[in-house]
């Protein structure tokens, strides 16, 4: 099996992808190690992180690809997905669809997933090679729009951002998800209350969910 397939399949295995957030580097790394003890491999460090490339290289390097698949979020460009690669990223995760991002991505045999929020941008993606869409934002559609995208593009992988939370995520898997997008919800408790375990149970929670979704 290719790479670039393994870790899609690692992704998909579990169903979701964290996505990061913090004011500083230190902070998203102890949130990133709560994420992963909670059963979440997949880590999506975002660009609004302070260094989020030396953070993605400390993971790589800190990390087996069997204890975590490292990703770059908030990737506008191929410039920067280009660096987040060469820092040890495995997948890229766009807000948008731009199509030099993903010929960059295809040419490193990357994982990329572009925002999309129509039938047509979710077209084009795949005839450029993406194999996984990013519905996005999540809350502006809910998870009637994965059904009505899948109405004319039946083999679209779709994976919603923004919007998911704990009390839905299992709507938008009934409704065809083949992963979610999670940021906030998973974290903001326990960062509020400044305990990490909280994060540990809560990443817990939505994988347990998840795959109960899958069985229903």
């Amino acid at each position: 099996m290719l790479k670039k397939h393994k870790h899609l399949k690692s992704i998909l295995d579990v169903g979701i992808v964290a996505v990061i957030r913090a004011e500083s580097a230190d902070k998203a790394i102890n949130v990133i190690e709560a994420i992963r003890k909670g059963g979440i491999p997949a880590i999506e460090v975002t660009m609004t992180v302070p260094g989020a490339v030396d953070v993605i290289k400390e993971l790589s390097q800190r990390y087996s690809e069997e204890e975590m698949i490292i990703g770059a979020g908030t990737v506008l460009d191929p410039e920067t997905a280009r660096a987040c690669i060469l820092a040890g990223a495995q997948y890229i995760v766009s807000p948008s669809l731009n199509p030099e991002t993903i010929k960059l991505c295809n040419r490193y045999q990357k994982v990329c997933m572009p925002g999309i929020a129509t039938p047509t941008e979710a077209q084009t993606a795949m005839e450029l090679g993406v194999d996984v869409v990013k519905l996005f934002p999540g809350e502006l559609f809910g998870p009637k729009a994965i059904k009505a995208i899948k109405g004319p593009l039946p083999h679209a992988n779709i994976m919603p951002t923004g919007g998911v939370s704990l009390d839905n995520v299992d709507q938008w898997i009934a409704a065809g998800a083949v992963a979610v997008g999670v940021g906030s919800d998973l974290t903001k408790k326990g960062l509020s209350a400044g305990d990490y375990n909280l994060i540990s149970e809560n990443a817990r929670a939505y994988v347990e969910k998840i795959a109960a979704a899958r069985h229903n």
